[in-house]
Order: C-alpha cells, then sequence, then structure tokens
C-alpha cells in the first residue's frame, strides 16, 4: 500500500497507475513485464490527452444566457463543479478558463436580474395604468365627437343616424355615409374601447331615429381601460368604475 504523492490518498492496489481520488499517476506505478524483459529501462507511459470538461462548456452557455435567472444559476453550479473536478484531474480535464468566465457571467447574472425585476414590478403597473387613462381620455373625445357628429347628422337628414356605421367616411357624403367620423371608430373600436350605438326609433309613417344611447366599454376591463361610459341625445356623458355606465351613473360634464 503507497500513498499517492499529489493529494496523499492512499492507494489499496498496488499495480494502480493512477490514484483513485486526484486522478494523479501513482509513484510506485509498475512497469510491465515485457518491459522489464525487453529492456533495460522502462518503456516511457503514454501522454495524458486532456479532455474539456463539459460541465465547464455547460457553465460557459448557461452564462452567456445570464439574463435568465434559472440559467445563471446553472452557471454558477457547474463552473464550481467542473473547476474542482477539473483540479482533482491531475491534468486530464482541462476548461478552467471556460468554467471562471462562466462563473462570472452567472453571479453577473444573479446580481442584476433581481434589481430588473424589482423595476419592472414597479414600472409596469405604472405604465398600464397610465395607457388606461390615456385609453379613456381617448373614449370620453371619442363620444363627444360621437355626439357632435349626431347632432349634425339629425340637422342634415332630419333624423339621429340608425348605426355608427352611417357616420363614417365618403368622397360623396349622404344619409348612409355622412364622413363625419373615421372608420375605426365606425366599426365601433379605438384605443382599447369598444362603442355600442342603440338606436331608439319612433313611427313617423315610417321608421326613423328619435333618440339613441352610446356605451363605451373597455375591451379588456383592467387591462385597456377601467372605466365604463354612457351617453345619449342630451351629450351629457356618464361614467363609472368597474361597472357598466346606465343613465343613473354620474356625469362627467
Amino acid at each position: 500500500m503507497a500513498s499517492c504523492t499529489s493529494c496523499g490518498h492512499e492507494i489499496q492496489q498496488n499495480n494502480a497507475i493512477f490514484c483513485p481520488n486526484c486522478g494523479a499517476r501513482a509513484a510506485n506505478a509498475e512497469v510491465s513485464p515485457s518491459a522489464r524483459a525487453g529492456s533495460a529501462s522502462p518503456c516511457p507511459a503514454a501522454p495524458i490527452i486532456p479532455e474539456t470538461s463539459g460541465l465547464a462548456i455547460g457553465s460557459l452557455i448557461c452564462g452567456i444566457l445570464f439574463f435568465i435567472l434559472p440559467t445563471a444559476i446553472a452557471a454558477i453550479v457547474m463552473g464550481h463543479i467542473s473547476r474542482a473536478q477539473i483540479r482533482r484531474s491531475g491534468g486530464r480535464k482541462t476548461g478552467a478558463g471556460i468554467a471562471l468566465a462562466g462563473l462570472i457571467l452567472g453571479y453577473a447574472g444573479a446580481a442584476v436580474i433581481p434589481f430588473v425585476l424589482i423595476i419592472a414590478a414597479i414600472a409596469i403597473p405604472n405604465l398600464l395604468r397610465a395607457k388606461m387613462a390615456a385609453n379613456e381620455a381617448s373614449a370620453v373625445g371619442s363620444l363627444r365627437l360621437l355626439n357632435t357628429s349626431a347632432a349634425v347628422y339629425s340637422s342634415t337628414y332630419g333624423a339621429f343616424p340608425p348605426s355608427l356605421a352611417v357616420l363614417g367616411p365618403s368622397s360623396s357624403p349622404s344619409s348612409t355615409a355622412a364622413n363625419l367620423i373615421d372608420s375605426e371608430l365606425a366599426d365601433g373600436k379605438k384605443y382599447g374601447y369598444v362603442f355600442v350605438y342603440y338606436p331608439i326609433f319612433e313611427p313617423r309613417g315610417k321608421e326613423e331615429t328619435e333618440r339613441y344611447i352610446i356605451t363605451a366599454t373597455p375591451a379588456t376591463s383592467g387591462t385597456t381601460g377601467r372605466t365604463y361610459f354612457f351617453t345619449d341625445q342630451t351629450g351629457t356623458i356618464r361614467a363609472q368604475v368597474d361597472r357598466v355606465a346606465t343613465a343613473d351613473s354620474p356625469p362627467i360634464n
């Protein structure tokens, strides 16, 4: 029994060539019988061809993707394991520099990502609220335009429009295309809000729109807006937060 000159580990097998603990060549490695018989001096040992550590490569790859927190952690873990294996390999494994690069990138990601997440957690709700406020302001402006357009249509054609579509753009204005609003609003959808026009008909020998109701609701409540709107031929716009607005809702103007 002998001890490894590299790590001090006791080698149980007398004919062991490498230390089972650190991988270094054993000092008491025996020369083959054929070598003793054929030559006065032992044959030189076969050269050890070093192999790049797969964990070191994996650490570098994960380190490059450090902006994803799980891969940053994986880069750190694989980097430490690979460097420890390389130290114990006795030259059989290389890639310590690759593992070090992966460790640096991994620690950089682990340090930066939490701050990025904190900033995002603060900024995203503020941006969402600002976007909703802009959509709500646009919806109010669109309702005012619709009330004005309906009044112009009524004075021109003798009744309120039967739908939003007849207020849409045209090169030659008529009762079916009055050219008073843009095509997006005529389709009933604009800046995160859905506009629905309800004509109220009164018989006068033929059906004519005597009154109307328009509602504006968020396309996605809580994302594109929270406020619901209601208006009619009086021109008063009413609003309600997080529920449908009606004629009894508080006016905003």
